[in-house]
């Protein structure tokens, strides 16, 4: 038997082994008890969240990237209204998740939000198929309009399909933010997060686009509704593994109260000894699971709200005329960040032609390639797998390289990166201008589709450098109670790219078409000017990445280099 003494000197080389069998960031497992590190979270979680983000993204890109040739063979609108209606669901589908980052961590909880969200996904997509198959169900009718009928049903399934999933912000909950190790594999997370989604989209791009050329429309759109499916039974499945945080209220209510408490005390003049301004002790219930952050001196409006004046002290706080100092700078970060995130949503305007002018720019193009027929939007594989093939190198060769320059841990800052693909989009737009001066001269003899290929690869490096690099500025940026928040603010620069690129496209169509001329997009794009349209954009990105420049340099004069 042991003595006393050694019993002694061996229980404080076991207790830290106790514990580290717990995360250190207050998760949970599914049963609602503290989560043991050895049994939930990190990779062997989100190797199925992964698995379900692939089996989302291949359903949810298969009905998109070929939704422009579906609304004009099909259902017979015009080059113009498909283009616009592809836009506007497509910027839906990354505005919804604003609306669902609310819900997650207001009331059910992230886990529930995304299963709930994954079956009206499948219901969505189902509908969708049925839209297709209309035409046979309904064979003969002279009192229904069948484009009509379609359209009702296709576009009721689209837009239950945009409230789909964020996983994202849940594959982060899988690392401790508290473990070293843990918070590198977090880091990753980005890098493997969008690998993942366009290896999705390759197999979007090429198989199903074929076989919805080859097989028909209603077997096309009714195999994403499958992939989905079984993408949301690998993420039930393995719920057992998964880390839970708690739901804490919603981070834009606390934003809301700064903004209203502020301007109730508009006429209220800030103290002089800013620390006087109101904060809640360490150990306040309210405080709880919340990180402080220290006061800041710019955007001194907001600093009203935390202002103690004689009616705060006499009855109990009320949340929306007093906030901690915590809450202000919060709103001050959201504040901050907002001039950098509209630069960054115009990125996604270009991004957008993608899906919509430059499919119609391939329509009328030779689609053979030897014995091959490519379908114009299977280009956009060459955009997927540009970003494929550079992310491991920029993450095995080029981070490495520059951090010995540079310093960074990162290697370049995730502005300088954001940054670069700004200005590769916009060379993107210049090349597209470029093939259809090409086309149009051509159009005789016919130009080739694979002409189109630069463009593409163009926009899978801009979307390699500015994608992964705003999902990580935003997430790295935010504070600890908003991250989710501001990871769905990522998402929601998409959706204003998508919907400003609708507004251009119907801006341009009604400038450029009036007094009869045909216009710069035209349903026959040999009588158009769509290159016109594609030299405004390259301008229009000049002067974005300019203005980005100057958010960027005041950015980083008020918070720390990023």
């Amino acid at each position: 038997m042991a003595s006393t003494e050694q019993q002694e000197h061996a229980a404080p080389l076991l207790q830290p082994e106790v514990e580290e069998a717990y995360t250190s960031d207050g998760s949970l497992d599914i049963d609602g008890n503290p989560a043991l590190k050895h049994r939930t979270g990190g990779w062997r979680a989100c190797r199925s969240i992964l698995g379900a983000e692939f089996c989302y993204c291949l359903a949810n890109n298969g009905i998109m990237y070929n939704l422009v040739t579906y609304l004009t063979t099909q259902l017979h609108q015009s080059n113009v209204a498909a283009a616009k209606n592809v836009s506007i669901w497509k910027a839906t589908c990354f505005l919804t998740p604003l609306a669902g980052a609310v819900v997650a961590d207001s009331y059910w909880g992230r886990y529930r939000t995304m299963v709930v969200a994954c079956c009206v996904g499948v219901a969505g997509m189902l509908m969708a198929s049925l839209s297709a198959l209309l035409p046979q169900l309904i064979e003969s009718s002279s009192t229904l309009s069948m484009p009509s009928a379609q359209e009702f049903v296709l576009f009721l399934g689209l837009y239950m399909i945009a409230f789909g999933p964020c996983l994202m912000s849940f594959g982060a909950d899988q690392f401790d933010a508290g473990d070293t190790s843990e918070r590198a594999s977090k880091a990753s997370l980005f890098n493997w997060y969008v690998f993942t989604m366009n290896c999705a989209a390759v197999i979007s791009a090429t198989g199903l686009v074929w076989v919805q050329g080859h097989y028909g429309w209603a077997l096309g759109l009714g195999i994403p509704a499958m992939v989905l499916a079984v993408g949301l039974s690998c993420l039930v499945a393995a719920s057992r593994t998964y880390r839970f945080q708690t739901t804490r209220g919603s981070p834009l209510t606390r934003v809301c109260q700064v903004a209203v408490a502020a301007v109730r005390k508009f006429n209220v003049a800030a103290p002089g000894d800013m620390a006087l301004l109101y904060e809640l002790p360490d150990d306040a219930s309210s405080m709880k699971g919340v990180e402080r952050i220290e006061h800041t001196t710019d955007l001194e409006f907001f600093d009203k709200a935390a202002v103690v004046t004689a009616s705060d002290e006499e009855a109990p706080r009320n949340p929306w005329r007093l906030c901690v100092v915590t809450q202000v700078e919060e709103l001050k970060i959201l504040v901050r960040m907002l001039p950098v995130w509209a630069c960054i949503a115009f990125f996604y305007t270009g991004t957008a032609q993608t899906k919509s002018t430059f499919v119609e720019q391939g329509m009328p193009m030779d689609a053979h390639v030897g014995a091959l027929r490519v379908p114009p939007a299977s280009l956009a594989a060459f955009q997927m797998l540009t970003t494929i093939v550079l992310i491991p190198l920029y993450d095995r060769v080029f981070v490495p390289a520059a951090r010995k320059h540079t310093g960074r841990e990162k290697g370049i800052s995730d502005l300088l990166r954001i940054g670069g693909g700004l200005a590769t989009v916009g060379l993107a737009m210049a090349a597209a201008a470029t093939v259809e001066t090409k086309r149009a001269s051509a159009a005789r003899t016919t130009a080739s589709i694979l002409w189109q290929a630069p463009q593409f690869v163009l926009v899978g490096a801009g979307e390699l450098l500015a994608t992964i690099g705003q999902l990580d500025f935003f997430y790295s940026q935010a504070p600890p109670a908003m991250k989710t928040v501001c990871t769905a603010l990522g998402l929601l620069a998409v959706a204003a790219g998508d919907y400003l690129s609708s507004v251009i496209v119907t801006a341009v169509s009604w400038a450029t078409a009036s007094g009869g001329r045909p216009g710069w997009i035209p349903d026959d794009l040999n009588e158009g000017h769509l290159d016109r349209f594609f030299w405004m954009m390259a301008g229009l990105g000049c002067l974005d990445l300019l203005a980005f420049t100057c958010c960027a340099k005041r950015y980083n004069k008020s918070r720390k280099a990023c």
